[in-house]
């Protein structure tokens, strides 16, 4: 007879890791709308990163929902690199459909502000856990 065991701990930790990730996802996207209607000096600062932001988190949303990102949502490939071209392509999208701004050089400075923000905290969590898997092992 096969041994139960609790799994509970285990999806908990699952469950952090997803609530960790879509809100550090949220958090950054925020963080690049707010850093670029700072640098444009553009009033009603609230409202206006909310406006600049929501077709990007539209884009990490669908993203997330789509390649189901849930699963292994802190590894860098394919977690991150779908969050961040989701968040980019699909953002532009919707800017676009919107009359937003879309100009090469914001496109650019958007794929690399967040490609940065959203891998970097996912390579940033890999190499921790690579160091506690090898401090394990010893």
């Amino acid at each position: 007879m096969p041994s139960r065991t609790n799994t509970a701990p285990v999806r908990a930790a699952a469950r952090s890791s997803v609530a960790i990730a879509a809100l550090a996802d949220a958090a950054l996207i925020l963080t690049f709308a707010a850093i670029g209607r700072d640098a444009h000096q553009r009033g009603d600062v609230i409202a206006g990163v909310l406006l600049t932001a929501w077709p990007f988190l539209a884009g990490a949303a669908l993203a997330w929902l789509g390649l189901r990102v849930w699963r292994a949502p802190l590894r860098v490939w394919p977690a991150g690199v779908s969050v961040w071209i989701g968040a980019v392509a699909l953002g532009m999208l919707l800017r676009a459909l919107t009359g937003q701004t879309v100009v090469v050089p914001f496109v650019i400075v958007a794929l690399l502000s967040l490609g940065v923000f959203l891998l970097g905290y996912r390579l940033i969590v890999a190499g921790f856990r690579r160091l506690a898997g090898r401090r394990q092992r010893r």
